[in-house]
């Protein structure tokens, strides 16, 4: 049985320097009459910190778990059973086909770049096009955490590469109330992608990746491939338990799949095949079905032209545009045949010799 190392979490915090950084957040003159009532909260916070209070509020977690006595965050609880239901519905057959349309870019005009992204037009022809189908489409705007007060998807910590057993599904490294990580908005999104029988992601091309938002996503959807459904089975982060519960053998069970899906990339110089190649296969990984060839996009907008006129290139660009919506159909009527269990999926059945 191998050993946990340790030996690179840094220092807690002293004293000063937690309330230093606390009170950053008061920076605005206009809380300054409130100095006393900060620092009575300051001083709460640093209780907490002190304590390692992640999760306050606890229940026994009762039949149906390994460990009945253990006490579950009520956080954690509430999250699993909202994807408890939704999975019901989206196993009952008279539940409307559901498509999460999640737009990947970080731009919107509610912020800094003042105005509304290319990848919000493409979506907004997504939707429209999947809804005429007859499909409910949910959109799912990641550039809400650039511009939305108090909505963050605060980063994986990579529990997997410790064992996958220690990776929750849902995820239970956030909230953490101790670190101030209370704003985490991934609760509500792995519900919208459980509640999904397809996924169609739009994305602009950053740096030859995903914008951040979307990779953030992404990273904290590693608990839906693999991961572990009973936290109680590691009484919580016990890395130790962990490995040993792998090395016993771990089925790795792929929370998401059966689901289809279609991306749409676009760029202005390079790297959009990259990019969209990333994704799709991160999707075939998750054990969704691609909804064919014209589902799987990538294309110039632009191709190097000024950014400042980057959307009047989208408006003369209809052959793209068609293209997007092609996506839409494409995906809608993959829903509809993986629905009736009539989308061929060659390989199903066949047993993965390398389950990870």
């Amino acid at each position: 049985m191998t050993h946990v190392r340790t030996g690179q979490a840094p220092e807690p915090l002293t004293r000063d320097a937690f309330g230093e950084r606390y009170r950053r957040r008061f920076h605005d003159p206009a809380f300054d009459a409130e100095h006393d009532a900060i620092a009575r909260l300051e001083a709460i916070a640093w209780d907490a910190y002190e304590k390692g209070r992640k999760a306050p509020r606890t229940r026994k977690a009762g039949e149906h778990f390994a460990d009945p006595s253990y006490d579950l965050s009520l956080e954690w609880l509430d999250t699993r059973d909202r994807l408890r239901a939704a999975q019901a519905r989206w196993n009952t057959p008279a539940t409307p086909s559901r498509l999460l349309l999640v737009n990947g870019s970080a731009r919107n005009d509610g912020t800094c770049p003042g105005e509304i992204s290319k990848s919000w037009r493409m979506t907004q022809a997504v939707r429209d096009t999947a809804a005429a189908e007859g499909v409910d489409v949910d959109v799912l705007d990641l550039s809400r955490v650039t511009s939305e007060f108090g909505l963050q998807i605060h980063p994986c910590k990579g529990c997997v590469s410790t064992a996958m057993p220690l990776c929750h599904w849902p995820c239970s490294c956030y909230p953490n109330h101790a670190l101030g990580q209370a704003d985490d908005w991934m609760a509500e999104i792995y519900e919208r992608w459980v509640a999904a029988h397809g996924v169609v992601i739009v994305a602009p091309t950053y740096w030859y990746q995903s914008p951040s938002p979307l990779k953030l996503m992404m990273d904290r959807l590693v608990c839906a491939d693999g991961g572990n459904p009973d936290p109680t089975t590691t009484h919580g982060k016990d890395a130790g338990e962990a490995k040993r519960l792998e090395g016993a053998g771990w089925d790795y069970p792929k929370h998401l799949a059966g689901r289809t899906y279609g991306v749409v990339v676009h760029g202005d110089v390079a790297g959009v095949e990259s990019h969209r190649r990333n994704l799709t296969d991160w999707l075939d990984w998750m054990g969704f079905a691609d909804a064919g060839a014209l589902a799987r996009l990538d294309r110039y907008v632009g191709y190097y032209e000024p950014y400042a006129t980057s959307h009047d290139a989208l408006d003369r660009d209809t052959a793209f545009m068609a293209e997007v919506r092609n996506v839409a159909l494409a995906v809608s009527r993959a829903i509809g045949a993986l629905r009736q269990h009539t989308l061929s999926q060659p390989g199903e059945g066949l047993i993965n010799p390398r389950p990870k």
